[in-house]
């Protein structure tokens, strides 16, 4: 059997590792992933290999020949253009037409049992076997579900916490029968587990998955690659090291010099012809590369060196990853996660800080203290997006230099000349921050329309009208030395998962676009956008009934720029209205849940006062909207969401409103009994404005003071929701009160329980299997429905090492047995 090493990424998230150099190049124990992926294949007698290239072919070729120096029989297969992982395949099929043959990616360290997977596919008669395997974190993998059988069931491509219901990933490595080729077109990308795949199943193939056991690592990260050193190091994964175990754990390589005065603290690697000094310290996961100098004082530890790199005196390198033909002079201090890339020269005394990116050919001047990535700069977070947008500490997290360079990855994903809207709150945080957001726009070829201070909704509605999108800029709801940026798209609705990461992608490269003299963008300052706004609303909104039904009504403006709107609004509505705080107010650009309580409890007492028919509390950007009925009485938010469900679906009696699948089951029966339907979304609020966008969507809502009034947006807008409110209180006279109690009561709990990221996967994977024979929802996250109907939903948190869980009942000691019940399921899976 023949087999074939894709080896043409170009491995992006391993800048600038991979500027200079193919990911299958980067050495691992110093020797490149890939030849450990080629030793692999010869021992389970797979010999004869094709190996396609792309980026950086000649790279690739040049080292590895015909596969003599390995004992094996090498040709390539180029690409001249990216085909994707089916598609790189199909242009080696003149090679591989003839029998069954195994795919590897040549970029994955593992010692998986080759032989017994090639003997699975031969017994199953499949057309294709998928090597499976369980990893902790499955985000930036496929999910598989097999029978018991082993026949795939299911694949999910790179799938979002809410949508994980597995720990089983496709690792890459696959069997396949030459007839499998009959299904991939040639010449165009095309991709086995997006598009080829789901073809099979559709068409009933036998397409069966292999579950592994043993070590595999995609090593797709900086932090995967130096995981992978210290897994070999430490023996976890079957693969062989060139050299001598001089102690336990210590391995060095032919013609290495290290001074018996040394300190040597394995497991560790040095490579072969390096030099160690005497009174140097090297501690345990460092990996030396060839023809290394290590000077007298020096201290690494977790470090990875590359090939030819002279480490100066009493240099201090931690957790790093430094590439070939690289100088670090005397003194030099590289920090945990940070990149160096190849033939830099690191002067004396410099401090180049954690997660910094070091671009190759670069030097970095004596005594300089490097904080940001030189030349194309970035923090290289982790998660940069989380539920609000980017969000961090003001002028800690959330800096000028770091907006600037968000704005530059937005703009680089856009068209040179396009329009983006900016907006902001009434902070002066976010105002300065606002001023570095419009210069990189401008600066990257983009025209801005800058609204400065308007509420949320009109940002969004305005960005609707004309741009290729918009940047918000808040205080974090509750948080008020915490910062928002929020970017939208040509709707104003948030980006798409899709859409972030792109930015996250371009953001990550660190490759900003820049407007070359003439190409620079312009500011200007549309006017009259307030009474664009709510001359708009007032078109789209049924206003029929308000005028002549002298309702009165109390506004609480939250001191926020809702209250910017306020006054041309109530004007055109005809309403009695009472305006509170109304003005203002810089020094509080949010509100503490606390807070907002407080200001609930005061508006409830002057609605009851001055007799109204209810009073409405906007959040300070004029996206939220809370109630008081008439008798003063809070409305609680996921009441409010059926009051306003009742309202809506009585009116309308035909149509979809859009809602999570964490709200109450009530909701079905209240939108059944008006002729409406429900369509469940998920927890993603861009979900739910997706929804909220379709024709036959009639009214949406996350009860959490969110509102979408599908006839004039898809977005959360708290002054839409209020004028949607009147009409229909004036039109239907009947109180909130009354509304309310014709509601049956809902009985949902919520939890949170600490999940470490690594047993995210495992936890979901248990919550399926403990599911059992009952109904399974994966809309977002689980939700195990039972036959009385009652459910609980388990949902990963995308940002933090926390698990949620929703369960309805019919009544709260039922809903809280549900929680503990399976509050137990999720704690051992973590344990």
């Amino acid at each position: 059997m023949k087999a074939v090493v894709m080896a043409g990424g170009e491995g992006t998230r391993l800048r600038p590792m991979t500027s200079s150099m193919p990911k299958p190049l980067l050495p691992v124990a110093n020797r490149p992933i890939m030849e450990h992926v080629l030793r692999l294949l010869k021992r389970h007698g797979l010999n004869e290999t094709v190996v396609t290239v792309q980026f950086l072919a000649s790279l690739v070729k040049n080292y590895f020949g015909d596969g003599e120096e390995l004992g094996m029989e090498l040709s390539y297969a180029n690409e001249e253009k990216p085909l994707g992982t089916a598609g790189s395949v199909k242009n080696a099929e003149e090679a591989l037409k003839d029998d069954a043959f195994l795919v590897i990616s040549g970029d994955a360290l593992t010692d998986f049992d080759l032989t017994d997977l090639i003997r699975f596919h031969k017994e199953k008669g499949a057309l294709v076997t998928v090597c499976l395997t369980r990893v902790p974190n499955p985000l930036e993998f496929g999910i598989t579900i097999v029978d018991e059988e082993g026949k795939v069931e299911r694949f999910l491509e790179k799938p979002t916490w809410g949508q994980v219901f597995s720990d089983t990933v496709n690792t890459g490595i696959y069997v396949m029968e030459p007839e499998v080729f009959d299904y991939v077109e040639a010449d165009v990308p095309v991709d086995w587990s997006g598009d080829v795949f789901p073809q099979l199943m559709k068409e009933g193939k036998p397409i069966y998955g292999y579950v592994a056991e043993g070590y595999w690592e995609d090593v797709g990260t900086h932090e995967s690659y130096v995981k992978a050193q210290a897994d070999v190091l430490e023996g976890k994964v079957d693969v062989e090291l060139d050299g001598f175990e001089i102690s336990p754990g210590v391995w060095v390589a032919e013609g290495a010099e290290v001074h018996s005065d040394a300190v040597l603290r394995g497991p560790l690697y040095i490579g072969d012809y390096a030099k160690v000094e005497a009174g140097a310290e090297i501690r345990e996961h460092t990996v030396v590369g060839s023809n290394v100098v290590v000077k007298s004082g020096a201290f690494l530890h977790k470090a990875v060196v590359h090939d030819n790199v002279y480490v100066g005196q009493h240099s201090n390198l931690r957790g790093c990853v430094v590439g070939k033909n690289t100088d670090i002079m005397r003194a030099a201090r590289i920090e945990d996660g940070a990149v160096i890339g190849d033939e830099c020269l690191i002067g004396e005394e410099s401090i180049i800080q954690g997660n910094v990116r070091v671009y190759p050919f670069k030097i970095i001047e004596a005594g300089a203290f490097v904080n940001t990535s030189v030349i194309w700069e970035s923090r290289g977070q982790a998660h940069l997006f989380g539920a609000r947008g980017v969000s961090g500490i003001l002028n800690v997290e959330i800096t000028p230099e770091l907006a600037v360079r968000l704005a530059g990855a937005y703009a680089t994903t856009l068209k040179k000349g396009s329009t983006v809207t900016t907006a902001r709150d009434h902070s002066r945080g976010a105002r300065a921050l606002k001023r570095a957001v419009i210069s990189a726009l401008q600066a990257s070829a983009i025209d801005v329309r800058d609204l400065e201070n308007v509420p949320l909704p009109v940002a969004r509605q305005q960005t609707a009208r004309g741009s290729a999108g918009g940047i918000m800029i808040r205080t974090t709801p509750g948080v008020p030395d915490s910062v928002d940026i929020m970017f939208f798209d040509g709707q104003g609705a948030d980006l798409s998962q899709g859409s972030q990461r792109k930015l996250d992608r371009v953001f990550a490269r660190q490759e900003y676009r820049r407007a070359f003299p003439g190409e620079i963008g312009d500011l200007h300052f549309p006017a009259s956008v307030f009474d664009s706004y709510t001359g708009s609303l007032l078109r789209n909104v049924d206003t029929t009934g308000i005028a002549e039904s002298g309702l009165k009504v109390v506004v609480d403006a939250s001191n926020g720029s809702a209250g910017l709107v306020l006054p041309s609004l109530l004007g055109k509505l005809g309403v009695d209205a009472l305006t509170i705080n109304p003005g203002l107010d810089e020094s509080r650009p949010t509100e503490t849940a606390d807070a907002r309580r407080s200001g609930l409890v005061r508006l409830g007492e002057i609605v009851a006062s001055a007799r109204a028919a209810f009073g409405v509390r906007f959040d300070p950007v004029g996206e939220r909207l809370s109630l008081v009925d008439e008798k003063g009485r809070i409305v609680e938010d996921d009441r409010a969401l059926l009051v306003m469900l009742d309202l809506v679906a009585a009116e309308r009696r035909s149509g979809r409103v859009a809602l999570p699948v964490t709200t109450t089951r009530i909701a079905e029966q209240v939108a059944a009994y008006h002729g409406t339907q429900v369509e469940w979304t998920t927890t993603s609020p861009d979900d739910l404005t997706r929804v909220g966008r379709d024709d036959t969507t009639i009214f949406g809502g996350d009860g959490k003071g969110g509102f979408i009034v599908p006839e004039f947006s898809g977005v959360f807008d708290g002054t839409a929701a209020f004028v949607r409110l009147i009409g229909l209180v004036a039109r239907t006279q009947l109180t909130l009160s009354q509304i309310d109690a014709r509601i049956p009561r809902a009985h949902v709990l919520k939890r949170d329980l600490a999940t470490p990221w690594a047993v995210k996967g495992l936890v979901m994977r248990r919550v399926v299997e403990a599911a059992g024979d009952r109904f399974v929802d994966t809309t977002d996250g689980v939700r195990v429905v039972e036959t009385d109907g009652r459910w609980v939903m388990v949902l990963p948190d995308p940002a933090e090492a926390v698990t949620h869980l929703w369960a309805e009942g019919p009544d709260d000691a039922s809903a809280q047995a549900l929680l503990d019940e399976w509050s137990a399921v999720v704690d051992s899976a973590g344990r």
